[in-house]
């Protein structure tokens, strides 16, 4: 399944998120419960993107014989310095991207976007990056929200973006060892595609999964929702081909065991570009689900929610987790109760009559053969039922996999709305977690309310793991002038509380520029220094993604936020 030319792109996407015929108005009801608990009272189409022909792009800074030299290497058709083709690869799809290129600001575009075919193009444009000082940006489907696909010059020449979407194949299937081999330019709905005809399925499904790519995955270590099943992208990948600009690298094992020595390949993982070009990976795949099995309970709190999660996953049998496991927090149920129409409110008014007036909502997907999945679900269904739980029927959980990957869409709706949107999250033992959604949301909504403003946090726990499990943060506000030092102050807030609290900055969204302030928090600083000492021996001249995942060594970390728009990483020097 060959990944949609550019060609083919609507150009309003150029300001958002995927397919805009996807994209759905908010309802006058979400509108009024937005005013509501905002405080905003006129949430109007006040702040839409300037028109397309209005963007500022800028020039590119290539001079005629590296272009030629390039066209040389891949063909014409394959080195692009149009200036559509370089706004939309000018950023990735974090809040601060999306309010730069809303107001027409893509002075940050790549000088060039190229579109290697294989592993030969690919090593020969590293090999004249580095002969050329151009800084390399590897794009698989753009999905970063903390700033990973930036393209960024550092102290270069310039900035070539490498969109991997002509390595969109699957190279070799073994369905004896359940395994895969795939080009790392593939994306989601292509694996599943290719996998479903053979009986079997990745099981990788994150929100980004419509556009994001295996590469992708790997690079930024990336959960898929269904990951308490399925395991994480770092839990299923074997091994990896990858083009560094000291020569290529193979990484991993096949073999079902190893003890050759320390693991190399979790040196690629989450290494974001940084290090070399992921061009394919061998994963494991799982046989395809013979039944589904929706399942939905309430808990009368968060913190009850949770340990009826900590006892499923410690007391249950292993086999018995749900694929999904998903919990929200009472602010987040009752914007689901509110919103969800008629059959959701009777299902609030229910919960009601049984004394849970603020719920906490749980969400299950089992998935396997239909007999052993109902037995995995009644025993499961006695754990949570002990733990305080209500059972709520399939209905909640099969609407919310009809919308999972729809909520990108409803961002670029809030945001022409006025209406400041974006997500965070960590990770914590069981033993943090209630005191870590304490201070982060607390952190959120004294940031958001700094200048006088409202906020509204919701949170779920989307991952479950046997010794703790995940915390994602959904925060809206009223869009202030300057919107990008607003986002800034909440990340920061945030950030700050993330650390404090013991947890890790990042769960499943990547470093990139925004978190990479806090990597020595994350590593320490030997840390650090090893990263930095293996980045000079595979791309010693520093032209693999500038500015990402590793802070500089002489500079002091900048606060959130500000890395993403500092002039001296913008403009060529």
């Amino acid at each position: 399944m060959v990944t949609q030319n550019t060609e083919e792109i609507p150009r309003s996407v150029w300001y958002g998120w995927g397919d805009p015929s996807r994209a759905r108005p908010l309802t006058e009801g979400a509108l009024e419960y937005l005013r509501t608990t905002l405080g905003l009272h006129s949430v109007d189409l006040s702040h839409p993107p300037v028109d397309f022909a209005e963007v500022h792009v800028g020039e590119g800074h290539l001079d005629g014989e590296v272009l030629e030299e390039l066209r040389e290497l891949l063909g014409d058709a394959h080195v692009s310095t149009d200036q559509t083709e370089r706004l939309l690869h000018s950023g990735g799809k974090s809040t601060p991207d999306l309010l730069r290129i809303r107001a027409g600001d893509a002075r940050q575009a790549p000088d060039a976007v190229l579109f290697p075919g294989s592993e030969t193009d690919v090593r020969r444009i590293l090999e004249l990056c580095v002969r050329r000082r151009l800084a390399v940006v590897t794009f698989g489907g753009g999905t970063s929200v903390v700033g990973g696909v930036e393209p960024l010059h550092g102290q270069l020449e310039g900035v070539l973006t490498l969109d991997m979407r002509r390595m969109d194949k699957l190279l070799k299937f073994d369905g004896l060892s359940c395994t895969a081999t795939f080009e790392a330019g593939i994306r989601g709905p292509a694996i599943e595609a290719a996998l479903e005809p053979l009986g079997f399925t990745l099981g990788h499904f994150p929100q980004s999964h419509q556009e994001a790519t295996l590469g992708g995955y790997l690079a930024t270590r990336s959960a898929g929702q269904a990951s308490t099943g399925y395991g994480r992208s770092d839990d299923v990948v074997k091994s990896a081909h990858v083009e560094t600009p000291a020569g290529p690298l193979d990484v991993g094992s096949l073999a079902p065991g190893t003890a050759a020595g320390p693991k190399l390949l979790d040196v690629i993982l989450g290494s974001e570009g940084t290090l070399g070009v992921i061009t394919s990976a061998t994963v494991v795949i799982q046989p395809l689900p013979q039944h589904k099995s929706h399942g939905a309970w309430s808990f009368p709190s968060f913190a009850a929610g949770a340990e009826a999660l900590r006892k499923l996953r410690q007391e249950g049998v292993r086999g018995d987790m749900p694929h999904v496991c998903r919990l929200s927090d009472t602010d987040q149920t009752a914007a689901t109760f509110k919103l969800g129409g008629t059959k959701t409110a009777v299902l609030a008014a229910y919960l009601g009559l049984r004394s849970q007036q603020s719920p906490a909502l749980a969400l299950f997907l089992w998935e396997g053969e239909a007999r052993e999945t109902a037995a995995r679900r009644r025993r499961s269904a006695r754990i949570l039922r002990a733990a305080g739980g209500i059972p709520l029927g399939p209905m909640p959980a099969r609407a919310w996999e009809r919308g999972r990957f729809s909520g990108p869409y409803l961002r670029d709706e809030l945001l022409t709305r006025g209406v400041l949107v974006e997500t965070l999250e960590t990770a914590a033992t069981w033993s943090q977690l209630q005191s870590t959604y304490t201070a982060v949301r607390g952190a959120i909504l004294d940031a958001l309310a700094a200048n006088g403003g409202s906020g509204y946090v919701q949170t779920h726990i989307s991952h479950v793991y046997p010794d703790g499990a995940s915390l994602y943060f959904t925060f809206l506000g009223g869009l202030e002038r300057d919107g990008l030092a607003q986002n800034a102050r909440v990340k920061k807030a945030a950030s700050a509380a993330i650390v404090a609290a013991g947890a890790t900055i990042t769960h499943h969204h990547g470093v990139g520029i925004e978190h990479a302030p806090y990597m020595s928090s994350e590593i320490g600083r030997l840390g650090l220094e090893v990263l930095r000492r293996i980045k000079e021996s595979l791309d010693p001249t520093g032209i693999m993604n500038p500015g990402k995942l590793i802070p500089a060594a002489t500079a002091e970390a900048p606060a959130v936020g500000e890395a993403s728009s500092a002039s001296p990483q913008k403009e060529k020097p």
